[in-house]
């Protein structure tokens, strides 16, 4: 080890020791998950906060907003409350409807507060989530990335000892696109791609071409979910729609088991 440390510059081992740090942090979390995409507007958060909510009623569940200057988790969770922070930089996540939550929303003075920070900043923040909070032992913890493969996705990637990765799209060609470009992130990088959803699924964007080019990569598909005038707001009241809508409910059921059966077969 030694020897391996002599070989980087002092930036490099300031990496490697953050990088030890985070999964230090991070060791009593069993499978470590994040949900991408490769376009904004998908339902990412959407998709996120509802398996996690869902997994929330019979495991223990966190979620990290990765979205460090877009921050959604805690409206589409309903939370209010801001971070707390034990000692000099040990933050406490806030739990509601069974969940586990640390976001930058938590810090901000108001919900309006533009946060105009440049990548460095981004990725240090992001850093202090996965290093400095207390999660306690977990089954699941979901990560809602930021849509595309720029420096918070590669940083959590790099640093977070992720166990696979669940890519979200809408059936448009170039929301599927941009979701492959994320899938050639994570294979790239060895982070296994456990499948991909399709969201907004129905009359208005059409249907079924995720799973198309699922099958066409040799990817899982591991569920849609439909769009319409009954669950246009999955999330976004603050009462996740699987604690309310039965039909969405088996949709994210459909999603949830087959997402935990790509983890136990290990496949990519």
């Amino acid at each position: 080890m030694a020897e391996e440390m002599g070989t980087l510059n002092s930036g490099q081992v300031r990496l490697w020791q953050q990088r030890q740090r985070i999964l230090q942090n991070l060791a009593t979390v069993r499978h470590r998950i994040a949900v991408m995409s490769g376009k904004g507007g998908v339902g990412k958060t959407t998709v996120c906060i509802n398996l996690a909510v869902l997994a929330g009623e019979g495991s223990k569940v966190g979620v990290v907003d990765c979205d460090i200057d877009c921050p959604n988790v805690n409206p589409f969770l309903g939370i209010n409350d801001r971070l707390m922070v034990e000692g000099e930089k040990t933050i406490l996540p806030v739990e509601k409807h069974g969940v586990k939550a640390v976001s930058m929303a938590g810090l901000q003075e108001t919900p309006d507060t533009a946060i105009m920070w440049r990548g460095p900043l981004i990725a240090n923040m992001l850093a202090q989530f996965l290093e400095n909070t207390r999660f306690g032992e977990l089954d699941y913890l979901f990560f809602d990335t930021p849509p595309g493969t720029s420096d918070s996705c590669l940083s959590l990637v790099q640093n977070a000892g992720l166990s696979g990765a669940i890519v979200v799209s809408t059936p448009q060609k170039v929301a599927l696109a941009d979701a492959l470009k994320t899938t050639r992130m994570c294979q790239q990088l060895h982070v296994p791609v456990l499948g991909l959803v399709e969201n907004m699924s129905g009359e208005v964007f059409g249907s079924g071409s995720v799973q198309a080019v699922a099958e066409k990569e040799g990817l899982a598909f591991l569920g849609s979910v439909k769009l319409d005038k009954k669950n246009s707001e999955l999330a976004e009241d603050g009462i996740p729609a699987v604690t309310k809508n039965p039909s969405v409910r088996k949709e994210f059921e459909k999603i949830l088991e087959n997402m935990k059966k790509a983890l136990e077969s290990g496949k990519n």
